[in-house]
């Protein structure tokens, strides 16, 4: 008795081109190995987003308040120094800040206008520039001095025996104010050696009012025929006599009897 095969039997309802058991396990297998991992692909969660922005912010705000450009001690509020205080000025208190010395503000003046010509050293250039220290101008009188500065000076002089050529020295009396003018001069006769008596703005102004009908600059022969003295006016303390040419007035000294 001839048995005719069996066709294989079907798997499921509704399998489109014969799909047999073995076939649909294999396909089954597959889409397993093609499928993606979902461990740890999560998105992250908005609160957690949340407070990473709070985070940043707080810390960007605390630096900027507190990092002091990254200095040293910048990030400790107790590290830093303290900061200066202004000193109290008033009545009682009176100005602390150190003021310059007629000397010192003169130093500056002789930088800014004079040392060009005559040097930092007061030796001025050989043959055309004179020196000022230890010059006779100088450690003289005031008043021939004051006469150089303001008015100027041109042609040959000699100064230390030495004959210098015809450069001419500007006046400065429409350059610089009275006080600046003794400054400078202050500042001239008290270095490089030199002792002369300082020089008050007083003293400058009585000169310049003495010397306004004088347009020109004054020569060797104009400076040498005025006497070797100090500029009246406020260069000696009050009830004193006025200092000798060459010997430094001592301001706050009583007057000798």
């Amino acid at each position: 008795m001839n048995d005719e095969p069996k066709s294989p039997a079907r798997i499921g309802q509704g399998m489109d081109y014969g799909e047999q058991a073995d076939v649909q396990q294999v396909h089954a297998a597959v889409q397993r190995e093609k499928r993606e991992p979902r461990v740890g692909a999560e998105p992250l969660s908005i609160w957690l987003i949340a407070i990473y922005g709070l985070a940043i912010f707080f810390a960007g705000a605390y630096l900027g308040r507190y990092s002091g450009n990254f200095s040293s001690g910048g990030l400790d509020p107790m590290g830093a120094p303290p900061p200066a205080k202004k000193a109290a000025g008033g009545p009682a208190g009176g100005e602390q800040v150190a003021e310059l010395s007629p000397r010192d503000r003169g130093k500056k003046i002789f930088a800014a206008n004079c040392q060009t010509c005559h040097q930092a050293t007061g030796q001025g250039v050989p043959g055309q520039y004179p020196p000022l220290a230890g010059s006779e101008f100088t450690n003289g009188g005031s008043r021939r001095m004051g006469m150089i500065v303001l008015k100027g000076l041109q042609g040959p002089v000699k100064v230390k025996g030495q004959q210098y050529g015809t450069a001419v020295m500007q006046p400065w009396d429409k350059t610089l104010t009275d006080q600046k003018i003794a400054d400078v001069m202050t500042y001239e006769r008290s270095d490089w050696g030199n002792s002369a008596s300082p020089v008050t703005a007083e003293q400058v102004a009585a000169l310049r009012k003495e010397l306004a009908s004088h347009p020109e600059s004054f020569t060797e022969h104009d400076i040498l025929a005025a006497p070797d003295e100090d500029i009246p006016g406020g260069g000696a303390p009050a009830g004193g006599a006025p200092p000798k040419p060459g010997e430094a007035a001592k301001p706050g000294q009583p007057p000798k009897p």
